[in-house]
């Protein structure tokens, strides 16, 4: 592969360490998400945004970057992709929040069940774990039961405590909360069996992810979805990354799969805050006010139908209507792997460094001289990359990323690669700049 040098000249963060200095005054942790905190990013190639657009985002320091990671994967299309950002505008003009439900949240509802015909109702939400949860408490309310079963090969699913409480980081969370939340593997249809078994009638529901880094193997998808409906679980897929990636909306649809409930999130609305938990309307519709049995306090968010969100919502399933977004995802991706694949090789990285995943969803992996899993030549790759110009802590693609900036990146990760071969043979130590990033699911700072 024939690649030209990456312009590398010297770059500024001064600015960015300055507000580093402060921000963790005002702000615990200095980010209000995790996985975006300075321990997550090299300890002086950790930059402050200031501006995103298309597949670029530019720094305090007035920086340059191919940004990939795609707003913790919420930017299916790109930054401030002007289409969606006209829309939520031109309704916040008119208003975003009322004391009686918008017309437009019916609309956006049923342009949501146009496009997800698995499901029969739908509430909007501000996040994830809003959604996530409900569902939890409709299983709950329809089962009589207390447990959750989840893959624990998923990593995430909810900041509540009844995920949570399955992490390093469980302090505050009552070993009773702990107790209610048990474990499956991903495309182990026998660990699913052995749970079901182990806790009979106690399993009030199942959720997974339909997909992350590894393909789903249909059949157990199918099996779990039987042995749900024959064991009396409700069967819930998170689709919050899956959803407006591996498919127009829900990768269900393309699977053959009807789960009881459903959640959304992240692309759905290109950026701005917009969730939303569906499902068949015989559990749905317990959070109504036309269920006979007792009432279920569902979702009930003063921001969950914020009109210019729903506005966003109903802007990027017009982009996904007239265009392939999806086999445009799948097409970059691919181009992206291929390339970084032939770059592992020809540095002679086989086994050290790696990219997983699918194509609109790809993640990097690094490991040290022993071929184990390392978080400091994570940071050594990532610093590297910050410091020719592509801000990657993974390597999500969107609608903006062109041909160009692919190129552009694979130029970036081959000058990174040569770093990293170096750092193999003769030190991480003596190249890397600062302290290692950390797992965010750590017991101890």
């Amino acid at each position: 592969m024939n690649m030209k040098k990456v312009s590398t000249k010297l770059r500024s963060f001064q600015k960015s360490l300055d507000i580093k200095s402060k921000i963790h005054d005002l702000i615990p942790g200095g980010a209000h998400t995790y996985n975006k905190g300075d321990d997550q990013y090299p300890e002086f190639h950790a930059p402050y945004l200031v501006k995103g657009l298309g597949s670029r985002v530019w720094d305090a320091d007035g920086n340059q970057y191919i940004e990939y990671g795609s707003g913790s994967r919420s930017i299916g299309l790109g930054h401030a992709f002007p289409s969606v950002v006209e829309a939520a505008y031109q309704q916040m003009k008119l208003g975003s929040n009322f004391v009686r439900p918008a017309v437009l949240e019916m609309q956006a509802a049923e342009r949501f069940l146009e496009i997800l015909p698995s499901a029969d109702m739908v509430k909007f939400c501000k996040n994830g774990s809003d959604a996530t949860t409900a569902a939890l408490k409709i299983a709950r309310a329809v089962t009589g039961r207390d447990k959750v079963a989840i893959c624990g090969n998923h990593p995430f699913f909810s900041v509540d405590d009844w995920f949570i409480g399955t992490t390093a980081i469980d302090a505050g969370i009552p070993q009773t909360i702990k107790d209610l939340t048990v474990k499956f593997e991903f495309n182990n249809l026998n660990s699913v069996i052995q749970l079901f078994n182990t806790y009979p009638d106690e399993i009030s529901c199942l959720m997974m992810e339909p997909e992350k880094y590894e393909t789903v193997d249909i059949q157990f998808l199918k099996g779990v979805q039987q042995l749900c409906a024959e064991r009396g679980v409700l069967f819930i897929l998170d689709e919050m990354v899956t959803g407006f990636r591996w498919s127009s909306c829900g990768y269900q649809t393309d699977l053959g799969i009807v789960p009881d409930l459903t959640t959304f999130g992240k692309a759905m609305g290109n950026g701005f805050a917009v969730s939303a938990l569906a499902g068949k309307r015989e559990f749905m519709e317990i959070g109504g006010l036309y269920h006979n049995t007792e009432r279920v306090f569902l979702l009930s968010t003063t921001h969950g139908a914020e009109n210019h969100a729903l506005s966003a919502f109903m802007a990027v399933t017009d982009v996904y209507e007239k265009n392939n977004v999806v086999d445009y995802l799948k097409y970059q991706g691919e181009r992206l792997r291929k390339g970084m694949l032939d770059l592992i090789q020809s540095h002679q990285l086989e086994g050290y460094a790696g990219i997983i995943g699918h194509p609109a969803c790809l993640v990097f992996t690094t490991k040290d001289q022993n071929q184990q899993p390392s978080q400091p030549f994570r940071t050594l790759f990532m610093q590297e990359l910050i410091k020719r110009g592509v801000l990657a802590p993974n390597l999500v693609i969107n609608f903006s990323h062109s041909d160009s900036d692919i190129d552009q990146t694979l130029e970036v990760i081959n000058e990174s690669l040569y770093v990293y071969k170096k750092a193999l043979d003769e030190g991480v130590e003596k190249y890397l700049m600062g302290k290692s990033v950390a797992p965010v699911y750590r017991k101890r700072n």
